[in-house]
């Protein structure tokens, strides 16, 4: 009898204790849960950190680079906005020589200096505007005078003073000219023209 009695009690042991267990799995299988989800999310974050990260230094190497080439850009235009004079009183002494009859040396020296040198800026991107017997161009030409001209054609260069320079694309100094206004010829013309046609209305008027 006291072994049914202790049989009947481990049974009602069995069945309280089979409650505790399944909420007990049923707890640790939501724990696992939740931290596999955790770990997911943190993934996530990791990898947008991680994305994050490759845009920003791909951010940083561009602009490094930009600012590098801006720094020698601003460099070079420097250089050759220094050097330009020099280019300039070559040229010079290099047309006095050829007006003035000079010794034939000093002139074939002049000449040579001036074409190495403008050959080792050309390495570095200068080149040279010959505005000679061109149209006026604003973006290239800077105008310090018009004058009539019965040779050139009107808005065409007469005579170029100071020779323009370009680094790669951009302008570095506009050539210094003088515009041609056009045939004063041709304008008296035109003026006499007009007159003739306004003299018969004046007559008829009177």
């Amino acid at each position: 009898m006291a072994k049914a009695k202790t049989m009947k009690n481990s049974e009602k042991k069995s069945d309280a204790a089979a409650p505790r267990a399944e909420k007990a799995t049923k707890k640790a299988k939501a724990a696992a849960a939740k931290q596999a989800k955790g770990e997911k999310e943190q993934v996530k974050v990791d990898r947008e950190q991680l994305i994050r990260l490759q845009a920003d230094f791909e951010n940083f190497k561009k602009r490094t680079i930009r600012e590098r080439n801006e720094t020698y850009r601003r460099a070079n235009e420097d250089i050759m906005e220094e050097l330009l004079p020099v280019m300039d009183h070559l040229e010079l002494a290099l047309d006095a020589a050829t007006q003035h009859d000079a010794d034939e040396a000093i002139g074939e020296g002049f000449r040579l200096v001036s074409e190495q040198l403008r050959a080792a800026l050309a390495k570095f991107g200068l080149t040279p505007i010959d505005a000679t017997d061109a149209e006026f161009d604003h973006n290239l030409h800077e105008a310090i005078s018009h004058l009539p001209s019965p040779d050139v054609a009107e808005n065409h260069v007469i005579a170029m003073t100071r020779r323009g320079y370009k680094l790669g694309d951009r302008l570095l100094r506009a050539a210094q000219v003088v515009v041609s206004s056009g045939d004063p010829a041709a304008a008296v013309e035109i003026e006499v023209d007009v007159v003739d046609e306004e003299a018969p209305e004046k007559e008829a008027e009177a």
